[in-house]
């Protein structure tokens, strides 16, 4: 059996009045993520994974920021897009292992709801869909609250 392995990063500047969406679920605070679509960081790293493992480019190739049609979109549009993508080549969701970085607020409450979102979207497994979450322990950018990142590792199998 064939297999792909693909990374993904993304990061966004946090900003009062913006809504915090987080792995296709919208998490309260008083800050939220700036984005020219809903700047859903978890989803777009999971979309570059997808896309790095079959050498299809990166989210911006396939979504530019430069077209009004994505402003403000879903995020899951994005990701369901990028799924049909994957099979369209002959290939699906080995495994997806993420790691959401923000200070505040805590994730733990909402992580369940996030890999449930995910796992419908890309039509798999929930076992096959990891979303952790850290603090930077008030170090840096996210540790002073102004931005969010994520990381993912994508595992695609062929078939």
């Amino acid at each position: 059996m064939d297999f792909r392995i693909g990374y993904g990063y993304d990061v966004h500047r946090l900003s009062e009045g913006e809504e915090l969406w987080i792995g296709g679920i919208l998490v309260p605070g008083e800050f939220g993520a700036v984005g020219h679509s809903d700047a859903d960081v978890l989803l777009h790293v999971i979309c570059d994974a997808m896309l790095g493992a079959l050498a299809l480019g990166d989210l911006g190739k396939h979504f530019p920021d430069t077209d009004p049609a994505y402003k403000g979109i879903d995020s899951k549009k994005l990701l369901a897009h990028t799924m049909e993508l994957v099979r369209e080549k002959g290939w699906t969701v080995g495994n997806i292992d993420t790691t959401v970085c923000l200070q505040a607020p805590k994730l733990a409450p909402y992580i369940s709801k996030m890999r449930l979102a995910i796992s419908e979207v890309l039509d798999c497994h929930l076992d096959r869909i990891s979303v952790k979450a850290t603090t930077t322990e008030n170090i840096g950018f996210i540790g002073t609250g102004e931005g969010i990142s994520a990381h993912a590792v994508a595992l695609l199998k062929k078939g």
